[in-house]
């Protein structure tokens, strides 16, 4: 469940992302919310299955990039999502920005920069003080299956911690 692309409001966020179509800051912010609520009954459905849901950038996401800009107050940012399925686990990939800019394709969407990388940053280093939810870092320079290794290590133990538990809302 990455953002998706090919609803309406995907389309609209993709050509954003790449340069193609200029939309205004409180606008972008509230479409890429809209995707994320898209998928919420999906979601839910898969959940109530037992069907566990890796999520790439969640709401958190949203909040860090658009609180980045400097204009916007977190709490503004957070409001579009409360209510939105909370996760079980937060998985950070921390990776410092110079080595972000190494990697393949760095630079080709909007907000890959390296000031504003540093921002957005800040932005998440803040939302992890909220111990409400189970954040855990994990260094993503590390080799593909070190890094593997690892991740699948901390999901499986979550998923045995969290397995009868009920499902939760985001910032309820």
């Amino acid at each position: 469940f990455p953002t998706d692309r090919t609803t309406e409001i995907g389309q609209l966020i993709s050509s954003y992302l790449v340069r193609e179509k200029d939309l205004e800051d409180h606008t972008i912010h509230l479409l890429f919310s809209a995707n994320r609520w898209e998928h919420v009954p999906l979601m839910k459905e898969k959940l109530h299955q037992g069907i566990t849901i890796v999520v790439d950038r969640y709401a958190f996401s949203g909040v860090a990039f658009t609180s980045a800009k400097g204009n916007f107050c977190l709490d503004w940012c957070k409001q579009p999502d409360v209510g939105l399925p909370k996760p079980d686990l937060i998985l950070f990939l921390q990776l410092s920005p110079e080595e972000a800019a190494e990697r393949g394709n760095y630079g080709h969407e909007r907000y890959e920069s390296s000031s504003f990388q540093e921002k957005v940053l800040q932005s998440f280093y803040y939302l992890m003080e909220d111990k409400t939810l189970n954040w855990k870092t994990v260094d993503a320079s590390q080799s593909i299956e070190d890094l593997h290794r690892e991740i699948k290590s901390i999901a499986e133990k979550t998923m045995e911690e969290v397995r009868n538990k009920p499902l939760g809302e985001l910032w309820k």
